[in-house]
């Protein structure tokens, strides 16, 4: 199950605005990468592939492809702001070790 609060629908929601995207999905992936071996992609699209997984939460639609999908199973998206600017927080059972970035993890 992925999880969104209501402040990372709100940011998602003004992201897709700033782009004039309506309809859009927010696309959640786990690539290959950074400090701890894995890390997240976030972004918008318009298209879903044939084999994506569909999930909703807080009236957003969110794909994953079949691969990242193991990976993302319990995920809470978070977003916040502080004094370096905003930014999203993962939260994932799934996870043995993260990186101090918070975007980086193993699992």
């Amino acid at each position: 199950m992925i999880e969104l609060s209501p402040a990372a629908a709100r940011e998602i929601e003004r992201w897709s605005q700033s782009r004039r995207l309506t309809g859009s999905y927010l696309r959640l992936a786990v690539k290959n990468g950074g400090c701890s071996g894995l890390y997240y992609h976030l972004e918008l699209t318009d298209i879903a592939a044939e084999n994506d997984r569909f999930y909703q939460s807080q009236g957003i639609n969110i794909l994953v492809d079949p691969d990242s999908d193991r990976y993302l199973q319990i995920l809470k998206l978070d977003y916040s702001e502080d004094l370096m600017g905003g930014g999203f927080r993962f939260t994932n059972a799934n996870t043995q070790n993260t990186c101090g970035c918070g975007l980086s993890f193993s699992a």
